[in-house]
C-alpha cells in the first residue's frame, strides 16, 4: 500500500504543496502512514483552563507560541496489517465554514495513491467534529465499501445521544457543531458501526482500547508487531501535556479522568519506548515519550527519507 509504486503514481498527480503532508514507516510488518488533516485555530485559553492565565502565557512564551491563537495540527493514521487497511480518525471534514487550512484527509489520501475503496476497516478514537466530519464530506461515503467496518467504543455511542458539556470550556459555538456533526455520523454509518466494550483487535497487531477522560468512549489504537510498537493516542495529549499533564484541556468531558489517562498513557510509553503519535501533536506528532521527574518530555524522532 505504501510501496515505491504508490509514490510515483502520487508524484504524478498535480499539486501545489510545498510542505509535506505525510509520513510513512513500519512496525514490524505493519505499514503506516501518518496523514496532516491539515490545521484548525483555537484560542490558546482552551490549552489550559484550570491554572492562571499569566502561567499559561508564560508557557506559550517560552515555546514561542502566539498569545491567543494557536493552529491546532490535525493528524490521522491509515495502516496495511495483513490484508486489512484501516483509516484511524478521519478529520475535520469540510463542512464546517471559516477552517480552509483544515479538512484535507480525502485529497491528501488520494494524493498518497491510498484509494477510499480500499479501506476495510475505519478506528474511531472518539465522535468529535474533527475525528468524524471527514466521513461526512461529500463523496466520502460513495466511495467506502459498502461493507466497511467502524469500530467505536459503546461508551462513546451511548455518550452522544445527549452529551453533557457541563465541564468542558470551549468556544460558545462549539458544542452545539459537536452535537450536530455526532448525530450525522452515527445516522449516516449506523449500519457500519462495530461496537467494543473495552478492547477489541481490529487486525493481526492492531488493537483499540478504551480509555475514557477526554469523552467517555475515548480510545487509543496499539500496533504491535515483532517486537515494535506505537501508539496512536487520539486526544489523550497535546503539546502542553509533557511539561504539565495535570493541565486540562477546555475540549475534556472530564478533565479529572483525563489527566489520569494522560499521564498513565505517558508512563506507559516512558517504559515500553514505544512510537507515539497523536492527533494533535505537531506533524508528523511522530516521537518517544521520556520521564522526567514528574513531568514528560518529547523526543521527536528524526526523519527516515
Amino acid at each position: 500500500m505504501f510501496s515505491a509504486d504508490n509514490a510515483v503514481r502520487a508524484e504524478a498527480q498535480p499539486h501545489n504543496e510545498l510542505v509535506p503532508s505525510r509520513y510513512a514507516l513500519k512496525i514490524g510488518d505493519i505499514e503506516a502512514m501518518v496523514v496532516s488533516d491539515g490545521v484548525l485555530p483555537l484560542p490558546t485559553s482552551t490549552m489550559a483552563t484550570n491554572v492562571d492565565p499569566a502561567e499559561l502565557a508564560g508557557w506559550l512564551q517560552r515555546n514561542f507560541m502566539p498569545p491567543d491563537a494557536f493552529d491546532w495540527p490535525l493528524n490521522v493514521m491509515v495502516v496495511r496489517s495483513g490484508a486489512q487497511t484501516l483509516l484511524i480518525d478521519a478529520g475535520l471534514g469540510g463542512q464546517f465554514a471559516g477552517f480552509p487550512r483544515a479538512g484535507q484527509f480525502p485529497q491528501r489520501l488520494e494524493a498518497a495513491g491510498i484509494a477510499l475503496e480500499s479501506i476495510t476497516d475505519v478506528i474511531i478514537t472518539h465522535m468529535h467534529m474533527d475525528h468524524v466530519g471527514g466521513l461526512l464530506v461529500d463523496g466520502v461515503k460513495q466511495r467506502l465499501r459498502a461493507d466497511v467496518r467502524i469500530h467505536v467504543a459503546a461508551a462513546e455511542v451511548a455518550f452522544w445521544t445527549s452529551p453533557d458539556f457541563t465541564h468542558t470550556v470551549m468556544p460558545k459555538p462549539v458544542p452545539g457543531v459537536l452535537r450536530s456533526t455526532a448525530r450525522s455520523f452515527y445516522e449516516q454509518y449506523r449500519d457500519n458501526l462495530h461496537v467494543f466494550e473495552e478492547r477489541r483487535e481490529v487486525a493481526p497487531g492492531v488493537t483499540v482500547r478504551r480509555t475514557g477522560g477526554h469523552t467517555p468512549g475515548h480510545s487509543v489504537v496499539d500496533l504491535a508487531s515483532n517486537g515494535e510498537r506505537l501508539m496512536f493516542a487520539g486526544d489523550a495529549m497535546f503539546p502542553v501535556g509533557f511539561d504539565h499533564p495535570d493541565w486540562q484541556n477546555g475540549f475534556e468531558h472530564d478533565p479529572e479522568e483525563s489527566a489520569k489517562v494522560r499521564i498513565g498513557l505517558f508512563r506507559e510509553l516512558a517504559q515500553t519506548g514505544g512510537l507515539l503519535v497523536a492527533a494533535h501533536l505537531p506533524f508528523p506528532s511522530l516521537g518517544r515519550v521520556a520521564a522526567q521527574g514528574d513531568a514528560f518530555r518529547w523526543v521527536p524522532i528524526i526523519w527516515d527519507y
